[in-house]
């Protein structure tokens, strides 16, 4: 065993100064394998039981492209979807789609694989979803809490945040590497049973339904929420908007959310607490509202 492990480590360091870390892993399991195989060390069986899961296991070190991401995003949002109606409001969702859009263009990622998408979904819960791959949706009863251009705009900026931020991927990347460790943590001690290889190889197929029950049903953490909140602000800030709409926004919705429902009031930080965190990080200037912003703002949301 000794000497298997000797050349494994051999083959490793050869390889290893010209390939990437997921690929190493792979060809680590399958050279060394080898190698087992044809000193006696380990039967064929095994030998590709371990190839099978260090493949896996590569799988889990992959980075994800932009293109992943915004698949991945369209699988959510159909989530999304199959849960919410679209507000069939023209009129709205392009104003909504101009005004994200112009927000998109300015923030830290403009350029996103198959662009930004603003939808308007046709609820009264108070809610917004970011999806990776900039699917952006808000729930007329959100909008409804924005008695501003500048406080929509704030909302949209927040999910903007998000997807900048890559909150959604970062929870899923998470979720797939504990996984795949989890299962080698409790299999490491005997040879990986077929079972096991199934886990590992399917590692990540349940990625769209752990990040959809954590964007609709759990939200994602404090700490991410607060993130995109200064990414609202220092984004709206750079387009003249006025960063005051978001405390706006925040103080009519602690008004109107109720403890224990499916919207911000179970997946967001308290009003109350986003408004302390806010203003802990900076201080707001305030931008007066021209007329023609709310003139048109007026218009748009006149239906709903």
């Amino acid at each position: 065993m000794k000497r298997y492990l000797l050349a494994t480590g051999i083959v490793v360091t050869a390889v290893a100064a010209f390939i990437s870390c997921s690929t190493l892993v792979e060809t680590a399991g399958t050279l060394g394998t080898i190698v087992g195989e044809q000193q006696g060390y380990i039967t064929s069986a095994q030998g590709d039981s371990i190839r099978k899961s260090t493949t896996a296991v590569a799988k889990s070190l992959e980075e994800f492209t932009p293109e992943h991401e915004y698949y991945i995003g369209r699988a959510v949002g159909a989530v999304v979807l199959s849960k919410y109606k679209v507000y069939a409001n023209s009129r709205l969702n392009d104003y909504v789609n101009v005004l994200g859009q112009t927000l998109a263009a300015a923030s830290d990622k403009p350029d996103i694989f198959g662009g930004y998408h603003f939808l308007v979904l046709d609820s009264d819960d108070i809610n917004a979803f970011a999806t990776p791959g900039g699917h952006i949706f808000v729930t007329r009863g959100l909008i409804r809490c924005c008695p501003s251009e500048d406080a929509l705009a704030t909302v949209l900026a927040h999910e903007i945040g998000h997807v900048q931020l890559r909150h959604g991927m970062q929870s899923i990347e998470k979720a797939r590497t504990a996984q795949a460790l989890t299962i080698l943590a409790t299999e490491g001690a005997k040879n990986l049973g077929s079972s096991e290889v199934a886990q590992l190889t399917d590692t990540f197929s349940g990625v769209i339904s752990d990040i959809t029950n954590s964007l609709i049903n759990n939200g994602y953490s404090r700490s991410f929420e607060y993130q995109a909140d200064q990414a609202s602000v220092e984004l709206v800030n750079r387009l003249g908007y006025n960063p005051e709409g978001l405390i706006d926004m925040l103080q009519v919705m602690g008004k109107n959310i109720k403890k224990g429902g499916l919207d911000f009031a179970k997946t967001h930080p308290a009003p109350s607490d986003r408004i302390k965190e806010i203003h802990s990080k900076q201080k707001l200037t305030s931008v007066v509202e021209p007329d023609i912003r709310r003139e048109r703002f007026k218009a748009a949301i006149a239906d709903i």
